[in-house]
């Protein structure tokens, strides 16, 4: 199977295979998508800005002739060397796709052939034929999670001599992860306005970024976990207003009922008390959050949370089956959370 799983991306196009003759990525992540495909093409060593050596195609530049990719790859190069065709915005267009898997099935010998894409799925058959091809890549791009947004961060505050304190880093992270050069373009603000300090804080956050919490994925959740509906009602509104994709909230749901699910189960293995088990968390709770989290624990048992999770999995799946019901897909289950959420609060209180 050509194809490598999204935390194996990076590595693969340091040290590409030069066998590979078509290089597939895709993703939901518009800017990993467009990061990665340039890292890549960077990796060539040609000149990016020589149209003699790079064809950089939209899709609408071949929907109306598909067969002039198969042309553009398999042109020798008038000059020799090789050369490298840029297909962007390509989706599931029939005739791109047949042109596309053409090449996969009669490699070009002088020509690489980059096509980025949008999110597909398995079955999708540019996706099967590159994972199938052997002399093809296929490379997802999904959002960041945790750990590669440490990276991202770590990454980008490095070239600016810059440290980051924790508080300070737990509050930069809650905005990012939706898009990988949105995030970017974050930190990269974040290291301007502190130009010429050592060691970021929290205050810096909040003044460069604003309060991004206000606007969070997180926000939404901690709605959702303290069954406070209108809060939910609010916060999603305004964070799919502000262009979030709905799997944002999906993942950061997961991700938090993941946190809460061991630290339940330190509770009910360990004998400690809501607050000792958000104390010894790993990654640490951000201190604004801390008595939500507290208060969900006290809410909800290992079996409920275990439901909820995997309520949301099948909502994933549905959204990935039936995107255009992604939103109120989303909604709808985080609704009901919050809902089963309230309802728990109400039974402790009698």
């Amino acid at each position: 199977m050509a194809q490598k799983k999204n935390h194996e991306v990076e590595a693969w196009i340091a040290r590409s295979d030069s066998s590979v003759r078509v290089v597939l990525v895709y993703g939901p992540d518009r800017g990993m998508v467009t990061e990665r495909a340039r890292k890549f093409a960077e990796s060539t060593d040609l000149p990016l800005d020589d149209p003699f050596c790079v064809v950089k195609l939209n899709a609408s530049d071949l929907e109306s002739d598909p067969t002039r990719l198969l042309d553009e790859a398999h042109t020798v190069p008038m000059f020799g060397g090789k050369r490298l065709i840029w297909l962007r915005n390509i989706a599931t267009h029939k005739g791109i796709t047949e042109a596309i898997l053409a090449c996969i099935a009669n490699p070009p010998i002088d020509s690489i052939v980059l096509v980025e894409a949008s999110d597909l799925k398995k079955s999708a058959a540019l996706r099967s034929g590159a994972e199938r091809g052997s002399s093809a890549m296929a490379l997802p791009c999904y959002s960041d999670d945790g750990r590669s947004i440490d990276g991202l961060i770590d990454g980008e505050l490095a070239k600016a001599g810059l440290s980051i304190e924790l508080d300070a880093r737990q509050l930069l992270k809650a905005s990012l992860g939706g898009d990988r050069l949105a995030s970017r373009g974050e930190i990269e603000k974040l290291a301007l306005y502190c130009k010429g300090q050592t060691s970021i804080g929290l205050e810096d956050i909040i003044a460069s970024i604003g309060d991004v919490s206000a606007i969070s994925a997180d926000e939404t959740v901690d709605a959702v976990l303290s069954g406070s509906l209108a809060d939910f009602d609010d916060s999603f509104t305004r964070l799919i207003g502000s262009g979030t994709a709905a799997f944002v909230l999906l993942a950061a749901a997961q991700r938090q009922l993941n946190a809460l699910q061991l630290m339940r189960h330190m509770m009910d293995t360990e004998g400690k008390t809501a607050s000792t088990a958000v104390a010894a968390a790993r990654p640490p709770v951000f201190f604004k959050r801390r008595n939500t989290v507290e208060t969900a624990l006290a809410r909800w048992d290992a079996a409920g949370i275990m439901r909820a999770l995997n309520r949301l999995q099948a909502t994933v799946l549905q959204t990935r089956q039936r995107p255009e019901l992604s939103l109120a897909a989303t909604r709808q289950a985080l609704l009901a959370l919050a809902v089963e959420s309230a309802r728990r609060g109400q039974r402790g209180r009698r």
